[in-house]
């Protein structure tokens, strides 16, 4: 029975841990950005939630999508005004780019919200799931199940579109991209924004089920490039099992070692794949 619980307590996680990855992934993907403000966006999305949660009675589950549009109206214009100007240009300089926009958003949030813990506690709760001799919050399985139908989403999109073909010629070749009248800059815009919007969907989602601060952005930034590596840069379905794995990781991980130790395993591991296999399980080529 508590093998089980774990399990599935790993799997409702690791759904949840795809959605703050597939934009980080993307992002990295196709820009060649290490987008180290990955992680205000998803606090960001976050307080958005909380906020509209407390002064309207707004679902977090019925907000992400909202919470996802305001982000990437924001991630556009971060990228159109700070980060196309530096667009190839070495990694550092973009790395270095967007460690600062990570510490002046953080610094914002801080100032207007304060370090303090916040939550939202649905009212009235959604209660429990029985699998078996197993409980699971309802919550929980909410909050994951719409975490994997925007990944879908953004896997069809990449698919299926003209918008999503762009990305990924653009992913594979910029410069053959740009002889086939491809407009290079506006597609790193909108893969930006699309990161954004994926990353406030997904810290709405987050607000619901765990506390949010400033402080806690370097986590979830973390998380992000850990699942990024597991799974392979370049693959959304990478991404979801990427998220899994850590998910499940993390939890027997805690059931062994302490929930202390849970975050510390995860990284042996990403030591060790990045040692034995650099390209993740399911790295592709292109961004598909």
């Amino acid at each position: 029975m508590l093998y089980l619980q774990v399990l599935l307590n790993g799997l409702a996680l690791g759904g949840l841990y795809a959605s703050i990855a597939a934009g980080f992934s993307l992002v990295w993907g196709v820009l060649n950005v290490i987008n180290i403000l990955h992680g205000s966006l998803i606090v960001l999305g976050g307080y958005l939630a909380y906020f509209a949660f407390a002064a309207c009675g707004v679902s977090p589950f019925l907000f992400a999508p909202v919470a996802g549009l305001a982000l990437f109206g924001l991630g556009y214009l971060i990228q159109t005004v700070a980060v196309n100007p530096v667009m190839g240009r070495p990694v550092l300089m973009t790395l270095t780019l967007t460690f600062g926009l990570n510490l002046l958003l953080d610094n914002v949030m801080l100032a207007a919200f304060s370090a303090d813990y916040r939550k939202i506690t649905l009212d009235p709760p959604l209660g429990v799931l029985e699998i078996g001799p197993a409980l699971v919050p309802v919550d929980r399985l909410v909050a994951t199940a719409v975490g994997l139908a925007l990944v879908a989403a953004l896997w069809l999109l990449l698919r299926s579109t003209q918008l999503g073909r762009a990305i990924v010629a653009v992913r594979m070749d910029r410069e053959a991209a740009a002889l086939m009248g491809i407009d290079v800059r506006r597609i790193y815009a909108l893969a930006f924004a699309l990161g954004a919007f994926m990353a406030g969907a997904a810290g709405a989602l987050f607000a619901a089920i765990f506390p949010i601060s400033p402080v806690a952005s370097s986590g979830y930034l973390g998380k992000a490039f850990v699942i990024c590596v597991l799974g392979g840069l370049g693959s959304v379905p990478g991404v979801v099992v990427g998220g899994f794995a850590l998910g499940v990781i993390e939890s027997f991980g805690a059931l062994a070692f302490g929930p202390e130790h849970a975050g510390t395993l995860a990284f042996v591991l990403l030591i060790l794949l990045l040692m034995l296999r650099p390209s993740g399980l399911l790295g592709r080529a292109g961004f598909q």
